[in-house]
């Protein structure tokens, strides 16, 4: 297999070649879990992979609790799915706790007054409360508890890591909290060799072709921990060598037309380019600082069968949304014609409008 034939194949995995599902919340359980770092640009995340999807689809999915938005696997913002959000917590959990502990020690926050905080947080939100942060540094204050914006992020974060808290409905563009087990009680659980397997055989399925440092990356799980995982899913998956590195996908794997043409403007953060750990079959090393930074920031980027030409940005108008592309390098009429598609159907999904 070549590196044309590997994005060919991860374009079709991560839907972005084939619309085959329907529901938001549906497109979130395939992936596992989709990194949603910033809110606004990632609901196209989700948008660029349901057809006809306004930005409306995805915000009814999270205002009613089909998707959940909170900080899980490495940590960061991710959507996950309602029906995977408790045993993904589960497995992750303890990796994760223990950072934000050591975290709020490092900076000098006390653990009683991050407990007190969180005792009062859940009180608050007792009763299908969705409050947002303003509203909880309020509640906070009333009780005594002066808070600035790192504090009371200290003590969100915390109450996420604890399952107290998830984010909830959003009000206009702003994010509420709520209790968890109230906006999605648990209702199966899952042994940890079974979490292992599901979260395997769910990145597998929708990344690959994928390594096992790809797993590694994307996950949080320990390099132990993702080999077991493979090993659980190994009958149903197979590895190649592509590019000096073993790739694992689907043992009935088969290779789209070769003249499919993929033209696509993905959001910052994309599953598409965040969670794999090399990057280099999909952006030229002169180009990457272009569109990642050292620390830690993705950009938009303009994708041509799987490989990132480019960046764009969304712009505010009185008519509405408009985009603006930004290519690399000097690019013809004919290759920048194959993006008028996608740019109609990316200011639709923001403009609330059909195409």
């Amino acid at each position: 297999m070549n590196t044309s034939e590997l994005l060919k194949i991860r374009l079709h995995n991560q839907l972005l070649a084939d619309h085959v599902i329907n529901e938001p919340h549906k497109i979130v359980s395939w992936f596992g879990a989709m990194q949603s770092q910033s809110l606004e640009m990632a609901k196209w995340a989700i948008g660029s992979r349901l057809e006809g999807s306004t930005v409306s689809t995805i915000e009814n999915a999270l205002n009613t609790g089909k998707i959940i938005r909170t900080h899980i696997l490495r940590p960061t913002w991710h959507f996950v799915a309602a029906e995977d959000i408790h045993w993904m917590f589960e497995l992750s959990n303890p990796r994760i706790k223990p950072v934000y502990i050591s975290y709020c020690r490092m900076i000098g926050v006390e653990e009683t007054i991050i407990y007190k905080s969180i005792d009062i947080l859940e009180k608050a939100l007792t009763g299908n409360k969705h409050l947002t942060k303003e509203e909880i540094s309020e509640i906070l204050l009333h009780k005594n508890i002066k808070t600035d914006n790192h504090l009371l992020n200290m003590i969100i974060g915390r109450a996420e890591m604890e399952g107290i808290i998830c984010n909830g409905k959003l009000r206009g563009n702003k994010q509420t909290y709520t209790l968890l087990q109230e906006w999605v009680p648990e209702k199966n659980k899952l042994s940890k060799e079974e979490a292992l397997e599901c979260l395997a055989r769910k990145f597998f399925s929708s990344h690959s072709p994928a390594t096992l440092q790809d797993f590694v990356w994307w996950s949080g799980l320990t390099v132990t921990e993702a080999r077991k995982a493979i090993e659980l899913i190994k009958n149903d998956f197979i590895s190649e060598e592509i590019n000096g590195r073993i790739f694992w996908m689907k043992n009935n794997i088969s290779v789209p037309d070769k003249t499919e043409i993929s033209a696509l403007l993905l959001p910052p953060f994309d599953e598409f380019v965040v969670s794999y750990k090399d990057r280099s079959e999909i952006i030229e090393d002169q180009h990457y600082s272009k569109v990642m930074t050292k620390n830690g920031l993705f950009s938009p980027t303009i994708m041509l069968n799987g490989q990132i030409i480019g960046s764009w940005k969304k712009i505010n108008t009185k008519n509405g949304i408009k985009i603006e592309l930004s290519f690399f390098e000097k690019t013809n009429i004919k290759t920048q014609s194959l993006f008028k598609k996608e740019i109609k159907r990316l200011e639709a999904f923001y403009n609330n409008s059909s195409i």
